[in-house]
Order: structure tokens, then C-alpha cells, then sequence
């Protein structure tokens, strides 16, 4: 194990934020839209699973718990019945032994190569450790998408760090200050250039990730906490974010205007967000257990009600994330979700409603921390499939999801202090884990 002494505290930054611009436009880069096989980064209503209710139970063996800027894309309605029929028929067309999915993922098989989950999943130990945000949580960090360098977190100290991994030595590039309270999540636009950040303080703002400006700062209409935030997809002009008092609402970042007829009301606080690949579902989890669906219009930004789900009762949602291929054994569109009941729970998307089904379950450590987890970038392309997530033990865990015995792949441990957040860059070649105690970790795979 690294200790920080050796490595130092050269993740300190004394970069500060340019002067608040309040009627600076919001410029957000064109949005493409990708194939299905791609992952998704980082409700009050009708069940998602038939019969399911409140209360602790045996989640696998209770079946009816398993029940260039800003432009909109239109896209298909098809039902994921159908979507997974039709994975499973281009799987089923490839000649036996093909591992590759769709003729796109090439590219990833090529990153992913011929190995095991076990071997591919090795790393060489710590690459750097940042400590820039030490003595505050840093309950969320991710890798820019598409890069293998850029990485962003959030801390409770009230700012965010963007950090350069290469070339070496890894530093901070910029630090976003200007919150006036814990932060509490970010995303990354799908060009990079801007993040949008939520915090305690009531506001949510969108930074400019080059020079750390802050562009636009948006109020809560209700003055309360914002505490979760998720882009819209297929179009980056539309921001999702939860409240304190229950409530969701979506977010036009150009004109920091609410959407008409986008808002919506939990059960709970809203902890947790994630859209489908083609930005059509909208999941949110809150803190009483409760997953909600939505409907999203692509036209017009509303929100529709759809299915609920209670996990536990009681039981916070901290974590959602979405995948709509998960590997040629598991061809379904699927949700990872952290719940607080020790158990990190993969779901079946069912239909085209964000109906869900209990698929399996993974043994961690997790009663009251706002743990996170993710599918692996590349799962898609090789045998078996992987989900990473932190736990309260301070350790990171890697599980395959297709084994049903010994399912840990691989155990990391560093942390002095549970394990919140973890990313992995887009080739996999590093991942980062942050923790309670405010310390950042960027582990490096073995190279083959």
C-alpha cells in the first residue's frame, strides 16, 4: 500500500475560479447519438415489478421482487423487448466464437483483448493519489467521456477539481469554486466543455471546464437542496435534477429556466438519476427505497410517470446506472443499483416502460453510505461482464455478473475510509476511487 507521504500533496491547487458571469450564454456541443450497445454514464406510480412491496427481503429468491450545440435527435420508441430481440438476433447471426456484439465494437474487442475478466482486470497498484480534498468526502468522481485523462470530482468542502493524468506527473488543472455549501454531484457534457454541479447551497451552476468560470448560476425555485443532477442524452441543452423536498425537475441550462411540464414528485428525497441509452427513460431512486420510471419527451422535455419500484423500505437509493448491452450472455438492457441493504443489485429492463426485474445480487458492505457503482466500459466486447462498486469496508470490488459462484474478480485496497465513487477511463487502462476521508485514488491496470 501507498501511503500519502510518499507520494506527496502535489494534488494541492491554488487555481480559483474567474469572476461569475451571470448573463453569459451556455454553449453545449453537439450531441450524437450512439449505438445501443453503448454505455450510459458516470415517480410515484404504478409498480416496476409486479406485487413487489416494502420490507427486507431475500431479493433472489423472492420472484415477485424480480418482476453542434444543443440540438435535439429524434429517436425510436421501439419497446426494450424488441431491442433485446434484436440483440440477441445479431448476436445469434455472428459465427460461433465471436465475442463481438455489433460490427462498431471492434475497435473494443481490440482494447479489450482475449483475456479473462480476472486477467483483465489485475492492476499494477496506485498510480497517484490526490489528496487535494483531504479531511472533506468526496462523494463523486468521473473520467470525461471519451478520455483517458481528464477526471473531475466533487467534495463536501463546497468545490470541484478537474485533474490531468497525463502527461505525468498528474496534477490539478483547474478547481471550480464558488458554491456556497457541500457538493453533492456533477456530469460532464458530452463534449467535455461543460459541467453542470448541484449542491447543499440550493443552486445548481454550469462551469466552463477549460479556465474554471463559472457561466451560470440557477437557483432552486423551492430553496432547497439539490442533491443529484444527470444531462439529458440526445440533448446536453437539458439538465435533470433532484431536490430535498422531493422533488424533480428538468432544467433548460441555456436560459436556466425550468422546463414546462418537466417536474415531478418522489417519495423521498431524490438521491440518484440515470436515462437509457437513447434518453427516453428516466430512472430515479430517493431516500424511502423507491425507484421510479419516466417517460421523457424528446420534443418537448416532460416528464411522464411511469412505474415504481420499492427496493426496501426505507432503504436510500444512492446509485443508479444504466447499460443497454451488458455482455453476449446478458443481452438485456440493465440497471446496477447501490440500495443500502448490503447487497449491490443488477436488474432486467423489461419493456419500454422501465419495468424491472431482479436479475442477481452481489454480496458488499453497504447500510448508510451514498455508495456508487458502474458497468465496465468495455464489458460489452469480451466473455463475461464486470460492475465495479465501492463499499464500506474501504475496499473497491469487481464482480462478474454471469458467474454464479465466487463471483468477486477482484478486490483493491487502499482507502482509509469507505469507498463512495469509482470511475474508469474510456480504454480502461486506469480507474479512480474516492472515499470519506477526501482521498482520490487512480489505480493502473497491469498492461498485457
Amino acid at each position: 500500500m501507498m501511503c500519502r507521504s510518499a507520494v506527496g500533496r502535489a494534488g494541492r491547487s491554488r487555481d480559483h475560479a474567474s469572476p461569475f458571469r451571470q448573463n453569459e450564454p451556455v454553449r453545449v456541443s453537439h450531441v450524437f447519438v450512439f449505438p445501443a450497445s453503448l454505455c450510459v454514464r458516470g415517480s410515484h406510480g404504478c409498480c416496476l415489478a409486479a406485487g413487489a412491496g416494502s420490507g427486507r427481503k431475500d431479493f433472489e429468491e423472492d420472484p415477485r421482487v424480480q418482476g453542434a450545440r444543443g440540438h435535439r435527435r429524434s429517436v425510436s420508441r421501439g419497446s426494450y423487448q424488441l431491442q433485446a430481440q434484436m440483440n440477441r438476433a445479431v448476436y445469434d447471426e455472428r459465427p460461433p466464437g465471436s465475442l463481438v456484439p455489433t460490427s462498431v465494437a471492434e475497435a473494443s474487442r481490440a482494447m479489450a483483448g482475449d483475456t479473462t475478466l480476472s486477467e483483465n482486470y489485475a492492476f499494477a497498484g496506485m498510480h497517484h493519489i490526490f489528496d487535494q480534498h483531504v479531511d472533506s468526502a468526496v462523494p463523486r468522481l468521473q473520467f470525461a467521456n471519451d478520455d483517458k485523462r481528464l477526471l473531475a470530482c466533487c467534495s463536501l468542502d463546497g468545490t470541484l477539481s478537474i485533474m490531468t493524468l497525463s502527461p505525468p506527473p498528474p496534477t490539478v488543472k483547474v478547481t471550480l469554486k464558488g458554491h456556497a455549501g457541500p457538493v453533492t454531484d456533477f456530469a460532464w457534457s458530452l463534449s467535455n466543455d461543460i459541467i453542470v454541479s448541484t449542491s447543499k447551497d440550493g443552486t445548481l451552476r454550469i462551469w466552463n471546464t477549460e479556465d474554471g468560470r463559472c457561466i451560470r448560476e440557477v437557483a432552486d425555485p423551492e430553496g432547497s437542496e439539490l442533491l443529484c443532477c444527470t444531462f439529458q442524452p440526445m440533448n446536453n441543452n437539458l439538465t435533470v435534477v433532484g431536490n430535498s423536498k422531493h422533488h424533480l425537475q428538468v432544467v433548460n441550462i441555456s436560459t436556466g429556466k425550468k422546463v414546462k411540464g418537466g417536474s415531478s414528485k418522489l417519495t423521498g428525497r431524490v438521491l440518484s438519476l440515470s436515462f437509457d441509452a437513447p434518453g427516453r427513460i428516466l430512472w430515479a431512486g430517493d431516500d424511502r427505497g423507491s425507484i421510479f420510471s419516466f417517460l421523457f419527451d424528446m420534443a418537448t422535455g416532460k416528464l411522464t410517470k411511469a412505474k415504481r419500484l420499492v427496493v426496501n423500505e426505507g432503504s436510500p437509493i444512492s446509485s443508479i446506472s444504466a447499460r443497454s448491452w451488458i455482455s453476449r450472455e446478458a443481452r438485456d438492457p440493465s440497471l446496477l443499483i447501490n440500495a443500502c441493504v448490503n447487497k449491490l443489485l443488477l436488474y432486467r429492463v423489461v419493456d419500454n416502460e422501465g419495468t424491472l426485474q431482479l436479475k442477481r445480487s452481489f454480496p458488499i458492505q453497504h447500510g448508510s453510505q451514498p455508495l456508487h457503482s458502474i458497468f465496465c466500459p468495455l464489458m460489452s466486447f469480451r466473455q463475461g461482464a464486470c460492475v465495479v462498486t465501492g463499499s464500506e469496508d474501504a475496499c473497491v470490488y469487481f464482480f462478474d455478473v454471469e458467474r454464479n459462484t465466487k463471483a468477486i474478480v477482484n478486490k483493491l485496497q487502499g482507502h482509509s475510509g469507505p469507498v463512495l465513487d469509482v470511475s474508469f477511463n474510456c480504454d480502461e487502462s486506469l480507474l479512480a476511487s474516492s472515499d470519506t476521508t477526501g482521498m482520490v485514488i487512480i489505480w493502473r491496470r497491469e498492461q498485457k
